[in-house]
């Protein structure tokens, strides 16, 4: 186990090790995106592939929250959020036929709205900033919206016994909200980064691979889309 009994009291992001190493959870973070988005494109009636995908969002989430609060350089961090969030937007309207912000530009929201917390030392402009974020993911259609906010303020501020809980109550909001039961199995991920163990692999994540990949994926998806579909 990753845990012990002091383990359990502090934030998630402070348990070592993180339940799997960085590249590890990139590789699974990347393959049950693609398998969920070849799921919605492609074979809309196979909802398994639906519910393997569940597994990639809480990943990519918590690999962002850590990206923000490891990286040397904050607010290059988040423009590159940005950038990838424009380079996405067009192949993400055109291969899922929606008009709404891609989830980079959710998380892009969600991490600037930690930059301004950590940046602001009154609480009356904390609660602006809250009320600003908030209202932008919920009055602006985006990709997971106020689902995406929350569970990084899980995985950013909320202690390991507690991530779980929380996680699954965030996922019956998202069921009322969204009517997609199948969002419970989403919990597989925070019980992975919360409960599991650390395997000895020796992999590695080319950088480019991992920034390049959804807006690159996107493209192929709209490619073989307009193509063969």
């Amino acid at each position: 186990m990753t845990t012990n009994a002091n383990g359990w009291e502090r934030p998630l992001l402070n348990i070592k090790p993180l339940g799997m190493q960085r590249e590890l959870l990139q590789i699974v973070a990347m393959l049950t995106m693609l398998i969920d988005h070849i799921g919605f494109v492609f074979f809309p009636e196979q909802w398994g592939l639906r519910v393997i995908g569940r597994i990639s969002f809480p990943l990519y989430a918590f690999g962002i929250v850590q990206g923000y609060l490891h990286s040397g350089d904050v607010k290059g961090y988040i423009r590159r959020l940005g950038l990838l969030a424009l380079l996405s937007e067009i192949p993400f309207i055109m291969a899922f036929n929606v008009w709404k912000i891609n989830v980079i530009g959710t998380f892009f929201v969600c991490i600037l709205t930690l930059y301004l917390l950590d940046r602001i030392s009154y609480k009356i402009g904390k609660t602006l900033v809250l009320c600003a974020s908030a209202a932008t993911l919920i009055w602006i259609p985006a990709d997971y919206g106020i689902y995406a906010l929350l569970l990084i303020f899980i995985y950013r501020y909320v202690s390991a016994n507690l991530s779980i809980p929380l996680h699954f109550l965030l996922n019956i909001y998202y069921w009322w909200s969204e009517g997609v039961l199948y969002q419970h199995f989403s919990l597989i991920s925070t019980a992975w980064l919360t409960l599991g163990t650390k395997l000895d692999m020796r992999i590695s994540v080319p950088r480019w691979l991992w920034l390049s990949f959804y807006p690159a994926h996107l493209v192929i998806l709209v490619i073989i889309k307009e193509l063969f579909f």
